[in-house]
């Protein structure tokens, strides 16, 4: 879904106050289904989950992650739900036969960096993850999803935009009360700047939370090859400006804007119409990784998806080395509690 204008502003528009009652409603079923106790896992799992629906940098957290912890020696393995996908799973992710058709556009990316597990039972995922030789589980959202117990829980918040106008679906962009969600949370992660992140931070201080600050970097190869050239940018994600912000940043010469909504189901004939538009106005079509899975879906597209250049990003936080630290710390504490619950009284 695209993600209405109202939802980020402060102002109490007459649509937000219009929505309040089935709000509440949403809110209340959340604030239940999060009480419910997760079953633990044989592995520690890290969560990498946001407040808000879309748009805030989930997945590139998730890959920033387990990046630091493959680094350390770990052997992790991506769980997800697999939006978008038709199999539920659990089912290992195999970019040479799965599409986003069948999986979503997520588990492909994370695919291509580490083994990664499709399951809408998340506990039957971690299962198949420590089957799999999984040293620990990364779950790529499921901040609010109770079915497994985690052991690290980060938040992941565009600094930007922060959680909106602070209320739940359908009135505002949040999964649920932001003061029922707080006690899931062990840390915070700002992607870049604005108020509204520092207001979020301010907060995790005081609920003694871990704050981790973090930016979104283009590819240098990629950007370089669109420096100084006129674009047409187009993406189906979260927040598509944060996109076209980016390219900009990176030099591009953004000429034209075409937004969808987060994982819109591209049709051949609309990426033929972008890149038919682009020819015509001498410009380049680009757009996100995440989009590009989702096009190389398309089987009667021919060839023509070749000429769609993608701007890979990935997400760099600003104390890495304290990142490290805490999650080396959480998942040493994780084993010696799991060690003493297997080896039992005595």
């Amino acid at each position: 879904m695209r993600a209405p204008a109202f939802w980020w502003r402060h102002d109490s528009s007459f649509l937000a106050r219009l929505l309040r009652p089935p709000a509440a409603l949403y809110g209340a079923l959340a604030a239940r289904r999060l009480k419910q106790p997760g079953r633990p896992a044989e592995r520690p799992v890290i969560c990498v989950g946001n407040f808000t629906v879309g748009g805030a940098g989930k997945t590139p957290a998730a890959l920033a992650v387990a990046r630091l912890l493959a680094a350390a020696g770990e052997a992790p393995f991506f769980l997800t739900r697999g939006y978008g996908g038709r199999l539920a799973g659990p089912v290992r992710v195999d970019p040479a036969v799965h599409t986003a058709r069948d999986v979503g556009d997520e588990p492909l990316l994370l695919a291509r960096a580490f083994p990664t597990i499709v399951a809408r039972r998340r506990s039957d995922g971690a299962q198949l993850a420590v089957e799999g030789g999984a040293s620990l589980v990364v779950m790529d959202d499921g901040l609010q999803n109770p079915r497994l117990a985690k052991d690290l829980t980060f938040a992941v918040v565009d600094a930007a935009v922060g959680t909106g106008n602070g209320l739940t679906l359908p009135a505002g962009p949040l999964r649920a009360a932001l003061a029922v969600q707080w006690p899931h949370v062990n840390a915070l992660v700002t992607v870049g700047d604005g108020p509204p992140g520092a207001a979020l931070a301010a907060e995790a201080k005081a609920r003694n939370k871990a704050v981790f600050g973090a930016r979104l970097r283009p590819d240098a190869v990629a950007a370089a090859s669109v420096r100084g050239r006129g674009v047409l940018a187009f993406a189906g994600i979260g927040r598509p400006e944060k996109f076209f912000a980016t390219l900009r940043e990176a030099g591009a010469n953004v000429v034209r804007e075409r937004s969808f909504a987060d994982h819109h189901p591209y049709t051949a004939t609309e990426v033929r119409a972008i890149l038919e538009e682009a020819r015509a106005a001498g410009l380049i079509a680009i757009t996100t990784e995440k989009d590009q899975v989702r096009i190389a879906a398309l089987a009667d597209l021919d060839s023509a998806a070749g000429e769609i250049r993608v701007l890979p990003v990935r997400l760099v936080f600003d104390h890495e080395s304290a990142m490290v630290r805490l999650l080396l710390q959480k998942v040493r504490e994780t084993r010696a509690r799991l060690a003493a619950s297997t080896a039992g009284p005595g």
